[in-house]
């Protein structure tokens, strides 16, 4: 499965942006798909994920905020981003696994990555 990320970019505080990730492969392998984030020096942060059912998963600290969603058909993810903070500013990436009971909040959790998408958030 190859996971292709995209959407990063450059805004203010209270902006928001979007990111995109589309997996291309066997599907059977992105039945759980996932974003991270990661700074440098910390480890990999789990954001948020979503089962094939549209069953969801979020960090505490973008609740209210990010929401996910998924195109089964085109065998992409949506994550919506508003009211980033500086805080928000990480690399993100998107990351996806068979089968499994959410949240699968772990990097360990999941088979596939994609490369990261960059967001940075101006305060």
């Amino acid at each position: 499965v190859q996971l292709q990320a995209s959407g990063g970019g450059l805004v203010q505080a209270g902006d928001f942006l979007r990111l995109s990730c589309t997996a291309s492969g066997r599907t059977s392998s992105n039945r759980v798909m996932g974003w991270f984030r990661q700074v440098p020096g910390k480890e990999r942060a789990f954001v948020v994920a979503i089962n094939q059912v549209g069953s969801t998963g979020y960090a505490d600290s973008v609740k209210g905020r990010f929401t996910i969603s998924r195109d089964n058909a085109k065998n992409t993810v949506h994550l919506q981003m508003n009211s980033l903070e500086p805080e928000d500013t990480a690399l993100y990436y998107c990351a996806a696994r068979g089968q499994g009971s959410l949240p699968l909040a772990t990097p360990r959790d999941y088979d596939y990555w994609g490369r990261g998408t960059l967001v940075t958030v101006s305060s």
